[in-house]
């Protein structure tokens, strides 16, 4: 999926100067994120708005709001904002500067590999040992 340039465009004017941001492609469309926490993106036309559960829940009240549903299920915390709900700039200053304020708020992630807990030869004690075919 493209991603609406002249919405990413604006974007970068509300965040151009604050520290640690970068931008990054994912999920067919174009992220923001601060301190390595995706905060805003933009996917075709939405605008993608991720905020503390309390504003997450009064922001699925909004008229142009829904529930950010990328993978088919709903993931909380995560919005969906329709054009109508960040046409004039001073209603995109809100979204983008609400979410990078509660992202900001965050501690900052340390690269490298996720960590998914031990994998299964580690824990059956098996670690080091080669299978015979």
């Amino acid at each position: 999926m493209a991603y609406d340039e002249g919405l990413a465009q604006r974007v970068r004017e509300i965040v151009h100067g604050r520290p640690a941001i970068t931008e990054r492609k994912m999920f067919g469309g174009l992220a923001f994120m601060a301190d390595g926490h995706v905060f805003v993106g933009v996917l075709g036309e939405r605008l993608m708005v991720r905020l503390p559960l309390e504003a997450y829940a009064q922001a699925l009240l909004l008229p142009h709001v829904r529930e950010m549903d990328f993978t088919g299920r709903p993931m909380k915390g995560y919005v969906f904002v329709e054009p109508d709900g960040y046409a004039s700039d001073e209603a995109l200053l809100e979204w983008v500067s609400g979410s990078h304020r509660f992202a900001a708020g965050l501690p900052p992630k340390t690269p490298g590999k996720a960590h998914r807990g031990p994998s299964p030869a580690s824990s059956s004690g098996a670690a080091g040992k080669k299978r015979r075919p």
